[in-house]
């Protein structure tokens, strides 16, 4: 079933202790997610790619760790984030419609944070919106088993981000009845690169001990490499804006006293500096 929202926001965490955010933190993402829907409205669009920094992944080079995609026409509330997420209880994964505020409360640091949006070009957008909110394909393009680093040609486990690869697959490829291995052929033959993480022995280590990452499903010759290839946010927008050239893309930073909203230009470096042409909002 697809459940609705801010009581799931931290199913993000990948089921760790992390501590709720304090009233001050949530004033905060509040302040953000209304940044990012003005943002939305004024763009005229109808349905966005978002990612956002969670997971630390800095020590792998990425900054953003899940991606959704936000419906201004969603069923939940307009521009709720519709995505696949790992439900920890149940151990397995489930689609959920999150209000981009709880979609925020994802991050791990609610000091400093990072959001981008891809907004696609109308005929593009107007596919993906209808895949998006054809609730029987959502759910029929949904695993049933969850792997944070689930190879994305192979339909033995799916991560959250891959789930969104395959709906786009769906939503642009069209032809023929829709399946996860139609989904990932179509990815394949259009020349969508995963993420590469290369020599990387901790996740090697994890995978031995940790429910949600796993060795199976992958090429043996990448595990002999010491390699995961894996859908990630860059990997997702690397492609869109390849295949979409006029996708325009939003990147949005906060820190504890103001936000950052960079409309194209390159991606922010270390910290949240505004550069030429940003526009900066106080957050308190």
């Amino acid at each position: 079933m697809l459940a609705a929202g801010a009581a799931q926001a931290g199913a993000a965490r990948y089921c760790d202790d992390s501590p709720p955010p304090d009233a001050s933190q949530q004033s905060r993402m509040l302040r953000l997610a209304a940044i990012v829907k003005a943002e939305l409205d004024a763009s005229g669009a109808r349905v966005a790619l978002v990612s956002r920094s969670g997971l630390d992944l800095e020590r792998f080079g990425q900054r953003y760790s899940h991606a959704g995609l936000s419906l201004k026409a969603s069923p939940d509330t307009p521009w709720a984030v519709r995505q696949l997420y790992f439900a920890c209880d149940e151990r397995r994964p489930r689609l959920y419609d999150q209000g981009l505020a709880a979609f925020l409360l994802g991050m791990q640091s609610p000091s400093l944070g990072y959001v981008s949006v891809l907004l696609l070009p109308p005929a593009a957008a107007a596919a993906v919106e209808r895949a998006a909110l054809d609730r029987p394909l959502a759910l029929h393009l949904l695993a049933a088993d969850y792997s944070a680093n689930a190879y994305p040609f192979s339909p033995r486990y799916q991560n959250c981000n891959q789930w969104v690869a395959e709906l786009l697959a769906v939503a642009w490829g069209g032809g023929g009845a829709p399946s996860r291995e139609s989904a990932q052929a179509w990815l394949r033959d259009q020349g969508y690169e995963p993420t590469v993480f290369q020599g990387s022995p901790l996740l090697f280590w994890l995978s031995h001990f940790v429910p949600w990452v796993h060795r199976e499903g992958h090429p043996e010759a990448d595990l002999q490499a010491g390699r995961y290839r894996v859908s990630m946010p860059a990997s997702l927008q690397a492609f869109v804006l390849r295949r979409e050239p006029g996708t325009l893309r939003l990147e949005i930073c906060h820190d504890e006293r103001r936000a950052v909203v960079r409309r194209g230009g390159q991606p922010f470096g270390q910290g949240c500096v505004a550069g030429e042409g940003d526009l900066e909002i106080a957050m308190d």
